[in-house]
């Protein structure tokens, strides 16, 4: 045998490279190496050695045969060998030593790093000191960090600074008033995704946290968490239930790698086991739709305020909705004693604001309210943050507003005048004089409510006979019994059938209809059966896990629905209803937040179509001084929150008392702005450019004829509906439309500017009627 063929020549220098052992028909097998003996089969051993991989020589190349095999394991996903199993609940990484140098729990200086807290630079000298605390930055999950946009950037740093301390030392709260659709949820998401993982002393900031909301929102912020963090934030959900007392105080002693650290629960489930919650401490409380904590003396304020709860946010569109005491009580939440006493600030702040904002108010008044408001201003715009719907024309289509008001029928003209005048409305009027409210006075204008929207509402009182309603009967065409809706009957109802015929005809967009009655939703169903249109409901009998499928369906492109009827009650909050396009609010409600929340269904993230809000009213009745009252109260919303001093001063406290009244006008509402810009129904000039949705009143477009309208569907019904005698509008964004005169120029007009698809909603071959709106 040749000595380089032996074993132990092999094993220590390999098989020789010569033509003569190098034959591809030939494999060297090495000889098996004898050992000692064992009771393991021969097998075995061989098993328990990796085998190596194969390799092919071409040439100087060497090819891997195994290679391919690799690939294959590692494009599959991980799947877990054991069936069922399930993880722990814990945050912490087990089996993993932790660093001895501490340092942050993200890259603070990765590229569109979100740094929250940034720790003062350490000396050389101070870093040898062995008891020096060592603190690093806190940076934003990049998960969320990379699809926050600028202004929920800006917001989230806000409130970061505020629940630890930073923007006021000693308070830890802050609210949240950013409009609707601008985010909140997701940068209160974050918030607390980051207070719970990492701080600047290397750990966690809190370890619990309570979201409490209105009931039909509870399965949405579940949602909204496994959206935006993949299942990687577990959370219990609490609304109701028999078993909720003991999953309550599961959650509140629950501590270590199994602890649950986020509750999900509702005010009125909060309020009923409020003695659990308050046992024992917790991190952060975030409230949504805040406003509901307007009144500090009911049991659900009192209830949260007895919460064991340092850091709290809360959220709100509209922390103004009535009046500046209940603005004080939000404030009071989250930072008790910031503004002292209600009865302080009642007397420091409230009165003077109010005097100044009143139509009849003195110099002197005047600039002791914005003495005032200075003062408030400074002190609160430390713990609010509050940015407008403005913002979302970076991101979404374009909106068109327009407020639509619609004369009486005669039978609703006949049955108005003759309940005003009724000896049962003068009688409530004078009682009224001795106290500041009646119930016959709140039934009256209910009533009144009713009758602007359809006859058929008040029906049932008619035929018996009400107070204000003798001899009505006689002028109702029929009387009770099951028989088809006229729309004929009312104003409002009669352009409603106009507008959702022309709309089903002609376009692909779909609508959301809102009333503050179910009664109204029960006509308009009515209506839709008559008419044969596909319909989905949402009110207050439709429990929640049904809202979120009836929802979901209607939003898809493929679905049938052509209408979505909304109540506004039941409804109106942190729905997402981008699957329409149009919305139409019918009736107005005496706090204007229940109808900016409702309207803002629509123009929302996701929406990819341009959008329509229609607003009826009714001319000259009740309808109109609730829209005007609605206006009184958001500018003083504008003035405290927004603080924008140029609100202009429209209406008298006694203009705003005056309800039972019927004026004979086009437009009530037009009428008391004293519009210098309209002279003899024509607008002569046009408003200022910068004006938009949330401009006042004062500056949008005004009109008494459909040239000029933005909305085609809206001018091709404009006579056919024979009641609309005024309408404002205005734009979310400047949109240019110019009217192209030949083909040539139309050639040229494309090789200079691009033409959106907006402008597809404003054509019309007759006359120049998209000239109010421009883009630049």
């Amino acid at each position: 045998m040749r000595r380089s063929l032996a074993p132990s020549q092999i094993a220590k220098y390999g098989v020789p490279q010569s033509p003569k052992f190098s034959s591809p028909s030939r494999e060297y097998v090495p000889p098996k190496i004898q050992g000692k003996r064992t009771r393991e089969k021969p097998g075995d051993q061989q098993n328990k050695i990796r085998k190596p991989l194969s390799l092919i020589h071409i040439g100087r190349i060497t090819l891997d045969l195994d290679h391919e095999d690799i690939i294959k394991k590692l494009s599959k996903p991980f799947k877990c060998p054991l069936p069922n199993y399930q993880g722990c609940n814990s945050r912490k990484n087990l089996g993993i030593r932790r660093l001895r140098v501490k340092r942050a729990l993200y890259d603070p200086n990765a590229p569109n790093a979100l740094v929250l807290y940034a720790p003062p630079e350490l000396t050389e000298h101070e870093k040898l000191k062995s008891d020096a605390i060592v603190l690093v930055h806190v940076v934003v999950d990049p998960l969320l960090g990379n699809i926050l946009r600028p202004h929920q950037r800006e917001g989230v740093k806000f409130m970061y600074d505020c629940v630890t301390g930073i923007q006021i030392p000693g308070s830890y709260g802050c609210i949240m008033a950013d409009e609707m659709g601008l985010g909140k949820t997701l940068q209160c998401i974050t918030l607390l995704w980051t207070l719970l993982r990492q701080g600047p002393e290397c750990k966690p900031t809190i370890e619990k946290a309570i979201i409490v909301c209105p009931s039909s929102l509870v399965k949405n912020w579940s949602n909204e968490i496994d959206k935006w963090l993949g299942g990687r934030l577990l959370s219990v959900i609490m609304d109701g239930g028999a078993d909720g007392k003991s999953k309550l105080a599961q959650f509140m002693h629950a501590t270590g790698r199994t602890a649950i650290p986020v509750l999900i629960i509702s005010y009125e489930s909060f309020r009923l086991h409020a003695e659990v919650l308050h046992s024992r401490e917790i991190g952060l409380v975030l409230c949504d739709e805040g406003h509901r904590l307007k009144n500090c003396e009911n049991q659900t304020y009192k209830a949260l305020m007895g919460l064991n709860a340092k850091r709290r946010v809360l959220l709100s569109g509209t922390p103004i909705q009535n009046d500046l005491t209940e603005y004080f009580s939000l404030i009071h939440f989250v930072n008790e004693g910031l503004l002292g006493s209600a009865v302080e600030f009642r007397k420091k702040f409230e009165n003077h604001i109010l005097k100044g904002q009143d139509r009849m108010a003195t110099d002197e008044e005047r600039k002791k309210a914005v003495e005032c408001l200075e003062e408030l201003s400074a002190l609160v715009n430390k713990c609010l943050i509050r940015r407008t719907s403005a913002l979302l024309t970076k991101y979404l289509p374009v909106k068109f507003e327009m407020i639509i008001i619609c004369q009486l029928t005669e039978l609703q003209r006949q049955i108005y005048l003759n309940y005003i005048n009724s000896e049962a409305i003068r009688r409530t009027l004078k009682e009224g004089e001795t106290s500041k409210q009646t119930v016959s006075s709140l039934a009256a204008i209910t009533t009144l409510k009713k009758l602007c929207n359809h006859p058929d509402l008040i029906l049932d009182k008619i035929e018996d006979g009400a107070d204000g309603l003798e001899g009505a009967s006689q002028l109702m065409p029929y009387g009770k019994g099951n028989h088809e809706v006229r729309p004929e009957l009312s104003g409002k109802m009669m352009l409603l059938d106009c507008f959702l015929a022309n709309l089903k005809a002609n376009y692909n967009d779909k609508i959301v209809l809102v009333s503050n009655y179910t009664q109204t939703l029960d006509l308009f169903e009515r209506l839709c059966k008559r008419r044969c249109y596909k319909y989905v409901r949402l009110d207050g009998s439709m429990t929640i896990k049904k809202r979120a499928k009836v929802v979901e369906n209607f939003n898809k492109p493929d679905s049938e629905e052509f209408i979505f009827m909304l109540s506004s009650k039941a409804g109106g909050c942190g729905l997402n209803l981008i699957g329409a396009n149009r919305l139409i609010m019918f009736d107005p409600d005496w706090n204007p937040a229940n109808d900016d929340q409702a309207m803002a269904r629509v123009w929302r993230d996701g929406q990819q179509k341009p959008c329509f809000i229609y607003r009826f009213l009714a001319a000259g009745t009740i309808e109109e001084k609730i829209f005007q009252r609605q206006a009184h109260k958001k500018a003083l919303s504008s003035t405290v929150v927004d603080n924008n001093e140029e609100a202009e001063r429209h209406f008298s406290a006694a203009e705003l008392r005056d309800l039972f009244k019927l004026e004979d006008t086009e437009s009530d509402t037009h009428r008391r702005l004293n519009c210098k810009r309209c002279l003899n129904r024509i607008e002569i000039k046009p408003p200022p450019e910068e004006a938009d949705c949330t401009s006042d009143l004062s500056v949008w477009y005004h009109s008494w004829e459909k040239r000029g309208l933005a909305d085609l569907v809206l001018k091709q019904i404009w006579d056919m509906s024979k009641y609309i005698s005024f309408v404002f509008h205005q734009k979310s964004a400047t949109v240019t439309v110019k009217a192209v005169k030949n083909d040539e120029e139309a050639e040229k007009e494309n090789k200079k500017k691009y033409i959106s698809d907006d402008e597809d909603y404003c054509e019309d071959s007759g006359d120049d009627n998209c000239s109010n709106y421009s883009e630049e």
